[in-house]
């Protein structure tokens, strides 16, 4: 049976307005973001949903903690779809961060880009990858909501549209949308993305 996820970005946070690196650093949402997530969670229920997978950051936890304030979904909570780790780059503004010489050459790496201190790509994509697998064998046939982080999204959804991951590459997903991926069994597909919650 097919498993299908929804993967959403969580709620915008202080520091993404502030433009800071998040990685698996947290920040608290604005009051705009806790908005944004009952709203969402107000427009999900059009799409029949049986479970909700959280990053365990804070971010994350809270933004589907607001969602399911009308949807009531069972969830679990997974540490795998947290953000990638950014190590020492992590609460930097990242306009300043762009005239770092390491970040310039790291960002030429693609997959295999790494922080300082912090994870590759790569790793982030195999963690992500097994706790969806893990989690279609645990919910076989139902459907998902995954609230976790743009990283995480990226790095499921590139792969799967065999990207380089480097920066002359378009963006392919826009925040705050919905992201539709399937797993039957055998690998993931994208179904849709970019929906409009």
């Amino acid at each position: 049976m097919v498993t299908r996820f929804a993967l959403l970005r969580h709620a915008e946070t202080e520091w993404n307005r502030e433009k800071r690196i998040q990685g698996q650093q947290d920040a608290p949402l604005t009051s705009y973001g806790r908005q944004q997530a009952k709203r969402w969670g107000l427009a999900l229920g059009r799409y029949e949903l049986d479970h909700m997978i959280t990053s365990d950051l804070g971010r994350a936890s809270l933004t589907g903690t607001l969602i399911n304030l009308h949807l009531d979904l069972p969830r679990s909570e997974e540490p795998r779809l947290r953000e990638q780790d950014w190590g020492r780059w992590a609460g930097l503004d990242f306009r300043n961060l762009l005239g770092v010489s390491e970040l310039r050459a790291q960002e030429k790496m693609g997959w295999h880009f790494r922080p300082l201190e912090g994870e590759s790509r790569l790793e982030v994509l195999e963690r992500s990858r097994q706790a969806l697998a893990d989690a279609a064998n645990r919910l076989e046939g139902q459907r998902v909501l995954v609230v976790t982080h743009g990283g995480v999204i990226k790095c499921l959804v590139y792969r799967l549209s065999h990207r380089a991951f480097l920066p002359e590459e378009p963006p392919l997903i826009e925040p705050y949308r919905l992201h539709w991926l399937s797993y039957d069994g055998q690998g993931f597909k994208i179904d849709r993305l970019n929906e409009e919650i």
